[in-house]
């Protein structure tokens, strides 16, 4: 048995009365190294920002700009400002530049001395410059380096033996070496994303002077003490002092307690640690679908002898969390799941990765629009990807207000688990980079030395509250016991696996590894035609053209995504080649959405079940949830927020209650899956078959009333396909289709409807060009609009795009299977149901062929 309990509180700023502070950002100037290019730059911001504002190039996700605009990375660029401050400053016992964070490799000069060096993107800087400040005007410069330049004068510089991977796959048009700097390791290129190697001031900059002390930061980790039932909050300060002082410090948290501490400090940087105890009931933080997300509000005052004082506002939440690792009846290896306050909480969710290439670009709305996405598809877990950014604090601010489950700082009870790389057990467990046997124990030494030894250990000094994975995916507590690598990471049997597969049939469920938890997984989409749009031009429309090639990261990614889609669909051959593209994108997304579902509900059905040995998932993360620009990628988000096919089925087969359904050696089986706790569901299957040709249901069945266990699988119809076609009389595999819900015994439905294709869309008979029209009216609701569809036959995935309105609709990509179908469009600016009927674009399967 392996347990890691943990909780937490949120995170913000102190406000002094005897700190201050001058912020420097706003208009710098910014110069290459032979002064060819000048021009003002806002701080914060990037040198690419930079130049677009100011004209000097356009727009870098433009067609191939990516690589017309290498030379900007190529180049070292330095920034400028002067200020002032008032003379009783230059009095003060401490002055203290402040820099949060600096991209990447730069020299910082005060008055034209060099006050230090920065070569971490990730990392705070504060440089004294106590004695260097003028009245009048300070000149402040921040040289920067290419980090392509840097990397790769340090990867020569390494001639012990080599680090792998040396340079990203041609496909990604990247740049080498991002091993060695600490920066965000997909801005020299991903999979999913372009090759933009940033440089710039890419967060605040400010003077801090102070004549006693300044707080450093400081956190608030809520702490449940079992024996006596109760909990605490341990609050943790970090201090800078001048002169030696004596403080009150008071924390209260108004609804439940307040306490004050006496505090003494010496010269010097300091931590000090004050734990309140909570003797009242407190309201537990759940994740979304399971309860609320109660925050509580927690208030510090510091007064200092003398008459100074610090004062600070955060939010506190209270829940446990624990990692469980333990064996389970009937199956080798362990469990891996996670128990939320004393309950087993399934995890649903996607990956995220970073949300601009630019970070000085990321606003609070795009952050918003993609939690709240998150939040309407049931989602109540997002992994953040480790190869991005650490997010900004908006971010996990969100999530502990949406209850969405991520990792990274300790304040927030959102996060749930720390993890010290992503996929690098594997990559040297699989040998990814061809290293002889002869290194490997090189290399391993390496590897625990850096993420177990280093990493691990400090994370775990600093934050006991939670457990720590070395990497992702791993066997947990298996692969440490192997050394650290285990020999197979993959191992369904522990930890949590990453599975892809392009070319095998995604329909064959029996393919999927039946993993304990999944955090990994996915097929690839293109975005609509709206989005790529604004970065492309006609000649560009075309999935054989240069710019799809160009903008394609992933080997063979488009003729896998047509391959995939041609086992089950008949590929678009209209013979417009504008419309024939948007057929193509739009039959990338159909496949991405039925693949990724099918995937989905094979994982959920299996939290329940051990089948030879292997089962119990209590966890699906597919890949990914958001995009970094306009291209192909596994995101269900587009760039800029436009939901693809896949994210409004998420909503689906992540609804609380589920109805999933397969084919088993020749059985209809339909399950039902629920995330309830203490409810034990009664519930009922309603079965219908429905023609091709016709809106009325050849036959409907009902399964017998079955308790579903809460927080479980519950197989609650079963029958032979053949003698169910027998029983509906005219129906065949092809010329039919299975539709099914769960609802209660009064009849009231409790799931989503769901569908089973009983053979491939491409093989079905009878299904004709459904001829759908529309009308668009106001809904009576602040920019609400329902959409009234009509067709002649059934349809299938169908697909409603309002181009560049944003907003999403409660449906999409559905079937239809009545001539009249109503569904709602909620936008998220000012429109008119004119301007949606004027951009409305309706496609259903049988239209693209």
């Amino acid at each position: 048995m392996n347990h890691a309990v943990w909780c937490f509180a949120c995170f913000c700023m102190f406000e002094a009365v005897s700190l201050e502070i001058f912020s420097l950002d706003g208009e710098w100037k910014l110069l290459n190294s032979n002064s060819s290019v000048s021009v003002s730059a806002e701080v914060p911001g990037c040198v690419h920002t930079a130049l677009q504002r100011q004209g000097f190039i356009s727009d870098p996700y433009y067609r191939f700009n990516d690589l017309n605009y290498r030379w900007i990375s190529l180049d070292n660029w330095t920034y400028t400002t002067s200020f002032s401050v008032p003379a009783h400053v230059r009095g003060k016992g401490k002055a203290v530049l402040v820099f949060e964070g600096v991209d990447t490799i730069s020299t910082v000069s005060l008055n034209g001395v060099v006050i230090g060096k920065t070569d971490n993107m990730f990392h705070r800087y504060d440089f004294e410059v106590t004695g260097l400040l003028k009245d009048q005007e300070n000149v402040l410069q921040v040289w920067i380096m290419s980090a392509v330049t840097y990397a790769s004068q340090r990867s020569r510089a390494h001639t012990e033996y080599r680090v792998p991977p040396d340079c990203p796959p041609p496909v990604q048009k990247g740049e080498c070496h991002v091993n060695f700097i600490r920066k965000a390791q997909s801005s020299f290129s991903w999979d999913w994303g372009p090759s933009f190697p940033t440089l710039g001031i890419w967060k605040g900059v400010r003077l801090e002077v102070f004549n006693t002390l300044r707080v450093l930061s400081f956190s608030t980790v809520p702490k449940y003490d079992s024996g006596n039932s109760s909990w605490n909050v341990e609050v943790e300060m970090f201090f800078d002092v001048v002169v030696a002082s004596k403080a009150l410090v008071l924390v209260s948290i108004p609804l439940l307690h307040s306490e004050a501490f006496h505090l003494s400090l010496t010269p010097g940087q300091s931590r000090k640690s004050f734990v309140l105890q909570i003797n009242k009931s407190v309201s537990l933080w759940w994740p979304f679908g399971h309860g609320e997300q109660p925050l509580y509000e927690l208030e510090i005052q510091i007064k200092v002898e003398g008459g100074e004082t610090f004062n600070a506002q955060r939010k506190v939440a209270f829940r446990t969390v624990e990692l469980i690792q333990e064996p389970i009846p009937s199956s080798p290896g362990l469990s891996f799941y996670f128990r939320i306050n004393g309950r087993p909480i399934f995890l649903k969710g996607s990956n995220w990765i970073p949300v601009h290439a630019f970070q000085d670009q990321v606003t609070a709305d795009m952050i918003s629009v993609l939690l709240r996405s998150a939040q309407k598809a049931n989602m109540n877990a997002l992994r953040v990807w480790g190869g991005g950014v650490y997010e900004q604090d908006l971010f996990y601010s969100l999530c502990d207000t949406y209850g969405i489950m991520v990792r990274r700082l300790k304040s927030h009870p959102s996060v749930v688990i720390w993890s010290g790389n992503n996929e690098n057990e594997a990559a040297m467990a699989a040998d990814w980079f061809n290293i002889s046997a002869a290194e490997r124990p090189l290399y391993v030494r390496d590897y625990v030395s850096l993420y177990v030894e280093n990493i691990r250990d400090l994370v775990l000094q600093e934050d006991g509250t939670r457990p720590f994975l070395v990497s992702s995916p791993t066997n947990g507590v298996e692969s440490e016991k192997e050394g650290w690598v285990a020999h197979d990471p993959y191992d369904p049997h522990y930890g949590d696996t990453h599975y892809y597969s392009y070319y095998n049939d995604c329909w064959n469920w029996t393919a999927f590894p039946r993993t304990r938890f999944a955090s990994e997984y996915g097929f690839q989409s293109w975005p609509s035609f709206s989005t790529l749009r604004k970065v492309s031009v006609s000649s560009d429309w075309d999935f054989s053209s240069k710019f799809s090639s160009h903008r394609q990261h992933h080997e063979d990614g488009n003729q896998q995504m047509l391959k995939q889609a041609e086992l089950h669909y008949i590929l678009p051959n209209r013979s417009d080649p504008v419309q024939r593209y948007r057929d193509t994108l739009y039959i990338t997304q159909v496949m991405q959405a039925q693949c990724v579902k099918i995937q989905t509900e094979f994982y959920r059905r299996s939290r329940s079940d051990i089948v030879e040995g292997k089962g119990h998932t209590m966890g699906t993360l597919y890949w990914q949830l958001n995009d970094i620009w306009q291209g192909p990628s596994w995101s269900s988000v587009e760039f800029g927020g436009k939901w693809k096919m896949l994210h409004y089925w998420a909503a689906d087969f992540y609804a609380p209650v589920l109805s999933a359904a397969v084919e088993d050696e020749g059985d209809l089986l339909i399950y039902a899956v629920s995330d309830t706790h203490s409810e034990r569901h009664k519930v009922k299957a309603t079965v219908k078959f429905f023609s091709w040709s016709s809106f009325d249901a050849v036959c409907s069945l009902e399964s017998n009333v079955t308790t579903v266990k809460a927080g479980g699988s519950t197989l609650v119809f079963q029958h032979p396909i053949s003698a169910l076609l027998e029983q509906c009389g005219s129906c065949t595999r092809r010329s039919c289709v299975v539709t099914f819900h769960l609802s209660s015994p009064e009849g009231q439905m409790i799931s989503p409807l769901n569908h089973l294709f009983l053979s491939s869309p491409r093989h079905a008979e009878g299904l004709q060009k459904p001829g759908i029209t529309f009308t668009v009216k106001d809904a009576g609701i602040v920019q609400s609009f329902v959409v009234t569809l009509r067709c002649s036959f059934p349809a299938v995935y169908v697909w409603l795009d309002v181009d560049d309105i944003p907003g999403h609709f409660n449906v999409n990509g559905f079937l239809m299977l009545s001539n009249t179908s109503t569904v709602t469009f909620g936008a998220w600016r000012p429109t008119t149901a004119e301007e949606i009927t004027a951009n409305l674009h309706i496609t259903s399967l049988r239209d693209v062929y």
